[in-house]
């Protein structure tokens, strides 16, 4: 599959004379079982206002291809670097700027593990220069992720989510009993089968548009037989039950090796010391090189009498310290739940915030590109930077109160 490639000429009418001086790729990674169209309209729209507001830069948007999430997070990354490199030269050929010149500027933009992979990506790429003073290549200027778990999933996703897991609660159990046959090779077997369109087996909520019309499983048994399944917010052991057409009965070892090679890939949530490194790394490589680091996060206010606090779909930092303040909420009520909000990030039908959303990104993408000019022409004075939306007295208090329930 192609990635969907943008492209604009970023000259306003009254400059159609003058040749772009700059390039801005703004490149879009999905999550958890996400596709090409998991950022919607999105990217198209952040292009046009930068094109219009960026002076004499080209400004191209382009969706990563969609990847199997699936096995080692380091090998999506490795994948993702290689075609992140091929790509920045292609551009700069493309646009006249001397292909390897690293006069592209690169903007990362995860969507909740594609935020991990952009991070990880970044740091592979900082850690390989041939010594310490080499400059960065491609020339990553930001890396901006969408309610990425860096602390990982908050848990009271579970909670949240478990009054409305009645038919994925079916599933699950169809599917322990299922598992527990099929070393006996049975083949008649009852399950409640659940289809996406397409008559594909439905997939996991927490990164497929829309998906929030499924349900999520989050019973006891399934923190016993695969709390990494659990914890996205659903259906991997479900997905292998409402997929029973798909894997087949009479070929097990296909439907096993899915649900754990899955399993294998969200695990990097589980470990904590390692999240925890990852963000240390992003704050001393903003620090050091300058890459502007960022994550907005999806925020519901309180609803009183069902929800009487605020909920979030990740675990948040302490607020006012130099991590917290990478943290700002992107306010939701029109998502009935944590994974709704998370799933719906990029719908102005299901995030009432989505056009402050990009508003917000296109911002911080200037502020990256204003930075990195400054330190090519020091002679030049530095654009004054406008801070990021901070979040309210509200939502300050909301991310101690999530940090303290985790």
């Amino acid at each position: 599959m192609q990635s969907s490639e943008a492209v604009s000429t970023g000259a306003n009418p009254a400059e159609t004379q003058t040749t772009p001086t700059d390039l801005v790729l703004i490149v879009f990674i999905h999550g958890f079982k996400g596709t090409d169209s998991t950022f919607g309209e999105f990217p198209e729209r952040l292009q046009h206002i930068l094109t219009e507001t960026l002076v004499n830069t080209t400004v191209e948007s382009i969706v990563f291809p969609a990847y199997e999430t699936k096995g080692e997070l380091n090998a999506a990354v490795t994948r993702f670097a290689d075609w992140l490199t091929d790509l920045t030269v292609r551009r700069e050929v493309a646009n006249g700027i001397g292909g390897g010149a690293g006069k592209a500027n690169i903007v990362l933009c995860g969507h909740s593990m594609g935020g991990l992979l952009a991070a990880d990506a970044l740091i592979e790429f900082v850690n390989t220069r041939p010594d310490k003073r080499a400059p960065l290549w491609p020339n990553i200027v930001a890396c901006i992720a969408f309610d990425t778990p860096y602390l990982g999933l908050h848990p009271f996703v579970f909670k949240n989510s478990a009054t409305q897991a009645a038919g994925y609660v079916r599933s699950a159990t169809s599917v322990l009993t299922g598992i527990k046959s099929w070393g006996a090779k049975t083949t008649t077997t009852t399950t409640t089968t659940t289809t996406a369109a397409g008559g594909k087996p439905s997939v996991a909520p927490s990164s497929v548009p829309g998906a929030a019309q499924s349900k999520t499983t989050t019973t006891s048994v399934w923190q016993k037989w695969a709390p990494a399944a659990y914890a996205v917010g659903g259906a991997l052991l479900a997905g292998a039950a409402a997929g029973t057409a798909y894997y087949k009965r009479d070929d097990i070892g296909v439907g096993y090796a899915w649900v754990t090679d899955h399993m294998r890939y969200v695990g990097n949530l589980w470990n904590q010391a390692e999240l925890e490194q990852r963000l240390s790394k992003l704050l001393e490589i903003e620090s050091r090189m300058g890459v502007l680091f960022h994550t907005f996060y999806t925020y519901l206010p309180p609803s009183p009498p069902t929800n009487p606090s605020p909920r979030t779909f990740a675990v948040l930092p302490r607020p006012n310290t130099p991590l917290g303040s990478h943290f700002v909420a992107n306010r939701n009520t029109l998502a009935s739940d944590e994974i709704q909000a998370h799933t719906g990030m990029f719908d102005s039908k299901t995030n009432d915030g989505y056009y402050q959303l990009g508003l917000s990104t296109a911002q911080l993408v200037r502020e990256a590109v204003h930075r990195h000019r400054a330190v090519a022409t020091p002679s030049e004075p530095r654009p004054q930077a406008t801070p990021p939306v901070q979040p309210s007295d509200e939502e300050r208090t909301t991310h101690a109160g999530c940090r303290n329930r985790a």
